[in-house]
């Protein structure tokens, strides 16, 4: 299964050479470890829960590929994906890159798979009902190799048990990171925050349900 998956990856780093030399001739060596690291998350995740390998990969690949671009473009081309950015997002620089990636990719690169944008334009911000590949970008970006923030291995394990759970509990913590700062929070977010919250909650109640009767 090992040699299976790192052939995967290889496959894939193959085929996307010329966006892997992109993304190393215009990132910091740090967000360009990051960028592959998170790639590679990606394609474990999709293999753990049945998502398109190939889709995760490219998404985790590109997710920050505007990272680093100046602060004015990057808003600019936020604004020109006409991908729903808030009022919130606009007043949060932090959350321009997702949909200014999104419309770069698309313009610029010819990726137009609608899964593949929406997983680039919020992996930062999430939202309500994500599709599977753009919750295991979002959670790949969270959960990557590079990361060491303190509870990140319980969120790597709750990644690979569950995608709903583990969107729950990523957008509560990044809700709470934010409120801790004194940020804006997107409509979006909070809608992906109570759509994930209601799912864990049914969950749970169903499961306490059958405890019950089993005692």
């Amino acid at each position: 299964m090992c040699d299976r998956y790192e052939k995967e990856e290889q496959l894939f780093s193959k085929k996307y050479d010329e966006y892997i030399k992109l993304l190393k001739s215009t990132l910091s060596k740090k967000r360009f470890i990051h960028s592959i690291n998170v790639a590679s998350m990606c394609l474990s995740l999709a293999k753990k829960h049945g998502a398109d390998t190939e889709k995760a990969y490219l998404a985790g690949l590109l997710h920050d590929i505007k990272k680093e671009e100046m602060p004015n473009a990057m808003k600019s081309q936020a604004i020109l994906s006409k991908m729903d950015v808030s009022d919130e997002e606009l007043y949060t620089p932090a959350l321009w890159h997702g949909p200014a990636a999104a419309y770069h990719i698309s313009k610029n690169l010819g990726i137009n798979d609608a899964e593949i944008l929406n997983a680039v334009r919020y992996h930062t911000a999430g939202r309500a009902d994500m599709s599977d590949i753009e919750k295991i970008v979002y959670l790949g970006d969270l959960t990557s190799a590079d990361r060491s923030y303190k509870d990140v291995e319980k969120y790597r394990e709750m990644s690979f048990e569950n995608l709903d759970n583990a969107m729950f509990f990523a957008l509560k913590y990044s809700i709470g990171e934010t409120l801790e700062k004194g940020g804006f929070i997107p409509p979006c977010t909070i809608a992906g925050y109570n759509f994930y919250a209601k799912i864990y909650r049914i969950k749970k109640d169903e499961r306490e349900r059958k405890n019950s009767k089993n005692d």
